[in-house]
């Protein structure tokens, strides 16, 4: 296999990924398992982690399987940084863990609820993390992302999920927004989306002023 060949599959796989994995977190999707599969429907959560894995297999091996040089290093000083950066990160990521619902997340929650309501919308959580940006998890992935030293296969990587995080994030948010309303409309125009801001975060106050909001309307 070419290198050109190896990368044009790679970039192909990542698009797939994105494609397939948003297709199923539709809320359409969802529509059309719950009517034709109504018992089976508090499995949803959980049989969409199970191919969302599956689907992570042909890139990943794509990825690790190229051998190029890399394009770039980092220098000493900026090395350390990068990295530096990369464990910070990471330590977020597990330390955020703490502020999901580990057991939803999953799907495993779901199966203990009732058959006809195993979609029931929990109410609107701020973390301390959800106080400085709206998708903290992307944050932290694209901070791991880019702080390593890259070869091509590595590069089509970041960009393909850059891209998938940008617009991915946005069609989340159209989902949050028709289940929560005025209330998350309210917390997207205070905090960023992706990249934390010095200037645009919430208290501790102000964030519960939003949370608030659920029991005014």
């Amino acid at each position: 296999m070419t290198t050109a060949t190896h990368l044009v599959l790679l970039a192909t796989g990542w698009a797939l990924y994105g494609l397939i994995h948003s297709g199923l977190a539709c809320p359409a999707s969802k529509a059309w398992f719950r009517r034709r599969f109504p018992q089976r429907y508090r499995a949803y959560r959980l049989l969409f982690n199970l191919v969302a894995g599956l689907l992570l297999v042909p890139p990943l091996w794509l990825l690790f399987s190229y051998s190029g040089a890399a394009l770039w290093q980092w220098p000493r000083v900026a090395g350390w940084i990068a990295d530096a950066a990369a464990l910070a990160a990471v330590a977020g990521f597990l330390w955020s863990m703490k502020i999901y619902d580990s057991g939803e997340f999953l799907g495993v929650r779901q199966l203990r609820q009732a058959a006809s309501d195993p979609d029931r919308p929990a109410p609107l959580r701020l973390s301390w993390a959800h106080r400085l940006v709206r998708h903290p998890w992307y944050f932290f992935g694209l901070v791991i992302l880019w702080t390593r030293e890259m070869n091509a296969a590595l590069l089509v990587t970041a960009v393909m999920l850059t891209l998938y995080i940008a617009i991915g994030s946005r069609r989340e948010e159209n989902d949050l927004i028709a289940r929560y309303g005025e209330q998350y409309r309210e917390y997207r125009r205070r905090v960023p989306g992706l990249i934390p801001l010095p200037w645009r975060y919430l208290s501790a106050r102000q964030a519960q002023d939003i949370l608030d909001m659920a029991d005014k309307g």
